[in-house]
């Protein structure tokens, strides 16, 4: 029987999907492979009916540049009792299976590392090699390489906020944008930077003092009354969700959301519209302190997941693709592909990026310290400072309270 790989898509969605699925297929199957694509992330292999489909050359060749991803994803963990009761073994006998495939984070990395331990267990070991992806871009790459999809939702979330912000020059007024990252502001900052927003909130900015609602909300503030005393009455905010992360219970309950949770235990942020609320809580502050501004909530989140990929992640994730086999003809398993910034391929494992006392892979965060972040933090962004204090005792009392660096203890 000829040998098979089988390939899965885990999570939620990241632009390049379709690109490490089709450069997967087309080159496992020149080498004369069977290619299995599996629907509905691991939770078709822990049933005997499970969706499969034969992915031929034709129809990797007529996915790879599309966005969103073919073969359909699931965020399913399967338990313990999965594992002793529902594991679909014989999928991988009788298909002559060498290989498991999982694109997605790194929930869906971890899954495969115990199904190859069990596989290998049960005297039937698999290989398997993970592509890691995220539009977040908190995975610890070395090199400071991005995750595959970063590059192209930051692009569709720029083309987004690019307009917003034509719109608030054109009306006069403000937005108050949410951009996804759950633990880290690499989004928001690449799309606020981007297109010169006077104002980007970030988790990673609160490294000297706690979140609050009000810091975040104050933040805002002190880019509107800059503004004001620029002789601009217009501007946008973008706020990155992962604040909602580092805010106590306390801080969660002030601003009203009450979260669900995933199977991974992660809260379901997509469920609530963090831009309502931000505008919400910014509309309360402004009529607090007497000041007129108009301000409308945009959500950039699910617009930009499923992203056809721009030219940078097509072709990073042909090689991504591609790597795969290298890897597996190299003997490889249980490691991720990575491709350094050079274009070299090598195998990367979840130990090496794990902290040792956790297990944990600790999420890679934006540097506050580098000279990019800075350079915007200093020369693009609008607030107050001591010597605009005069200036701004017209639109609030104590401009001390609205000092950007003392609000963040900088």
């Amino acid at each position: 029987m000829k040998e098979a790989i089988a390939i899965l898509t885990g999570g939620g969605p990241a632009p390049g999907m379709n690109t490490v699925v089709g450069s997967v297929a087309k080159t496992f199957l020149q080498k004369g492979y069977r290619v299995i694509g599996l629907h509905g992330g691991y939770s078709g292999l822990f049933t005997t009916d499970g969706r499969t489909v034969d992915i031929d050359f034709p129809l990797a060749d007529d996915i790879f540049n599309r966005g969103g991803s073919f073969l359909q994803m699931s965020r399913f963990k399967p338990s313990q009792k999965d594992f002793d009761e529902n594991f679909n073994l014989e999928f991988f006998k009788k298909n002559n299976v060498k290989l498991l495939v999982t694109v997605g984070g790194d929930d869906t990395a971890s899954t495969a590392n115990r199904i190859a331990a069990f596989l290998e267990a049960k005297k039937y070991p698999v290989s398997n090699i993970h592509v890691p992806k995220t539009i977040d871009n908190d995975l610890p790459l070395p090199d400071g390489m991005p995750t595959f999809g970063y590059q192209s939702a930051k692009d569709k979330g720029a083309v987004i906020a690019r307009t917003v912000y034509v719109d608030a020059r054109t009306s006069g007024n403000w937005f108050v944008l949410a951009a996804m990252g759950r633990s880290a502001g690499h989004l928001a900052f690449g799309i606020g930077s981007a297109c010169h927003y006077p104002m980007i909130v970030i988790p990673e900015m609160f490294n000297k003092t706690e979140i609050t609602v009000q810091k975040i909300v104050d933040l805002v503030v002190s880019a509107i009354v800059k503004r004001k005393i620029m002789g601009m009455d217009y501007g946008a905010a973008i706020i990155s969700e992962g604040v909602f992360h580092e805010l106590s219970a306390e801080e969660i309950k002030k601003s009203g959301v009450n979260f669900s949770y995933d199977d991974h235990g992660h809260p379901e942020l997509g469920k609530v519209s963090k831009a309502h609320i931000f505008n919400e809580m910014l509309e309360n502050r402004l009529k607090e302190l007497g000041i007129k501004v108009k301000s409308r909530p945009v959500e950039i989140g699910y617009e930009v997941r499923c992203q056809t990929p721009v030219a940078y992640d097509l072709v990073y994730c042909s090689l991504l693709g591609m790597g795969v086999y290298k890897l597996f003809e190299q003997g490889n398993t249980g490691c991720m592909v990575y491709v350094n910034p050079e274009g070299f391929v090598w195998p990367l494992y979840l130990k090496d990026l794990e902290d040792p006392a956790t297990h944990k892979i600790p999420p890679r965060l934006v540097n506050l310290g580098c000279d990019k972040v800075q350079a915007f933090i200093d020369n693009v962004l609008a607030y107050i400072t001591p010597e605009d204090y005069e200036a701004a005792k017209k639109y609030v009392k104590n401009p001390e309270a609205f000092d950007f660096r003392k609000i963040l203890n900088w």
